[in-house]
């Protein structure tokens, strides 16, 4: 089972993210669980602490917003978990790009694009897991 940390400052953000995604977008990966954060210390003490196998970060939550939380556990974590950045606007792609995510999905999400884009992160982050670690 995957983890996966969605971060946003408004429930209903984090709600629709996770119903977006959905628990078994992709039957190879098995279920997901969602671990629901709500400010940026939070983030960054799960990613810290395994506690996520992907992040989904909202850029427009307040006061931490979502690019500077990529880019800081990116950073500042070893063997950082991949990152989905949610930005309002697709003109903020350019602007994404600081904050080292892994992929950039304007919100509101379309479903098929954020659980495609999960779904493909999951894989390679499996894939590069070595396979005495992952039977753990």
């Amino acid at each position: 089972m995957s983890t996966v940390l969605v971060y946003a400052d408004k429930p209903d953000v984090r709600a629709r993210v996770k119903l977006a995604v959905g628990p078994l977008p992709d039957r190879e990966l098995g279920l997901l669980e969602f671990l629901d954060v709500a400010d940026g210390p939070s983030v960054v003490d799960a990613v810290d602490h395994g506690e996520a196998d992907i992040c989904i970060l909202d850029a427009e939550a307040a006061p931490s917003g979502g690019m500077g939380l990529s880019r800081q556990i990116k950073n500042e974590i070893p063997d950082c978990p991949p990152t989905v950045l949610l930005i309002a606007r697709r003109d903020d792609r350019w602007l994404a790009s600081w904050s080292l995510a892994d992929a950039v999905v304007t919100h509101p999400v379309d479903p098929a694009e954020l659980a495609e884009v999960v779904v493909a992160l999951l894989r390679r982050r499996r894939a590069l897991v070595p396979r005495a670690q992952s039977s753990q």
